[in-house]
């Protein structure tokens, strides 16, 4: 009886009810990692499991398939796939809870803010929770809704066999304002300038006067010195140089794939940089939504064109999606207290324009789609 039922395949996305309790499982334990060492930590494993598996891939390729012993794509599927962005490492499990964690403990613990932490200590990503049960607890049930909600857009979301967006992003960015509304942040919060898009406070150093969207008159003594306005990247955030990493991160995500045939290699290599934002080095530019879609823009033109156009529209690519990620940082990061993704908010917003283009016949593909 018991194995009849656990074969039973569970509605829409078609896995058998066995392999899902094994995903939620895998996923509560995944999201409770990327609570324990932090959500950028546990990104940046994601850039080294996904650097790993592409290149075991690109070799599988090269050998014609034969050489590995564990068959064809079984192996890569396990690493960037199941592991890199599955429930071990996938930002939808892991770096979702992290952010998930960084936001509870910034409204339950905010004595642990370390000293010199100028924003909410909501937003710290960087933070190592090490194993406090309830915090690890938060990070393990978003890294279940991370599974859930992912496998579920992932099958729902597709129009003639095309997915409609990237559903690891999406579910990245759904899971980030879940967290500010159970645990109550604004979803946008109070912009303090002229406009929402309005970074000028931040460059004048004002102080918060009120808690986020005004919720208080006063700021708690704990969050006294925290900025008006918090950009992500306050090294990142000036619409030129945006634009310039834009391109450069772009062409270099195209070129990659021109010569490896691998749209998620210069993804990874930009996820593994991060290793040196997190230890500190300053000006370490945030480029994995650029590289990732400067790929999908050498992808989608390269069927119709030569290697040199591809790797300019590539370029061009790179620079809408950094930019993306700009705008959406300006609306939705910098005036409420937790970490909402704009590399996820970007790839996903790209993702749909590139999904709509491929079905109303502009494109000849959805690139990863």
């Amino acid at each position: 009886m018991f194995g009849v039922a656990i074969q039973t395949t569970v509605p829409v996305i078609g896995l058998t009810v066995e392999t899902f309790v094994l995903l939620l499982i895998a996923a509560a334990a995944g999201g409770a990692f990327g609570a324990a060492i932090g959500a950028l930590p546990a990104f940046i494993f994601t850039g080294f499991v996904v650097f790993l598996g592409e290149g075991i891939a690109i070799l599988n390729r090269e050998l014609g398939g034969e050489a590995l012993a564990v068959g064809q794509g079984e192996l890569v599927g396990g690493l960037s796939g199941i592991i890199g962005f599955g429930a071990v490492t996938g930002p939808h499990i892991a770096f979702a809870g992290g952010v998930a964690a960084s936001a509870y403990a910034g409204k339950k613990y905010p004595e642990m803010e370390p000293d010199g932490w100028d924003y909410h200590f909501g937003k710290n990503i960087l933070y190592a929770f090490g194993t406090k049960p309830d915090i690890l607890a938060v990070g393990a049930i978003f890294g279940v809704f991370g599974a859930v909600f992912n496998q579920f857009t992932g099958a729902l979301l597709v129009i003639d066999g095309t997915g409609v967006t990237d559903s690891i992003a999406l579910t990245v960015v759904v899971s980030a304002f879940v967290a500010r509304a159970v645990f109550g942040y604004p979803l946008v919060g109070k912009s303090a300038g002229s406009s929402i898009l309005d970074m000028s406070p931040f460059e004048r150093e004002e102080p918060r006067t009120a808690t986020d969207g005004g919720e208080d008159v006063e700021v708690p003594m704990e969050h006294e010195g925290r900025l008006a306005t918090e950009p992500w990247l306050p090294h990142q955030y000036k619409w030129s140089g945006v634009t310039a990493i834009g391109i450069v991160g772009g062409i270099l995500g195209g070129y990659i794939y021109i010569l490896t045939g691998s749209i998620f290699l210069g993804y990874a290599i930009s996820a593994i940089s991060l290793l040196f934002l997190n230890l500190g080095v300053e000006k370490i530019p945030v480029t994995h939504h650029i590289t990732l879609i400067g790929a999908v823009g050498a992808v989608v033109f390269l069927p119709n064109f030569s290697p040199v156009v591809a790797l300019l529209a590539a370029g061009v690519f790179g620079a809408v999606s950094g930019l993306l990620g700009e705008v959406t940082q300006r609306i939705f990061y910098a005036h409420s207290g937790t970490h909402v993704d704009p590399p996820a908010m970007a790839i996903a917003i790209a993702m749909v324009g590139v999904a709509i283009l491929e079905i109303v016949a502009v494109l000849p593909n959805a690139g990863y789609l």
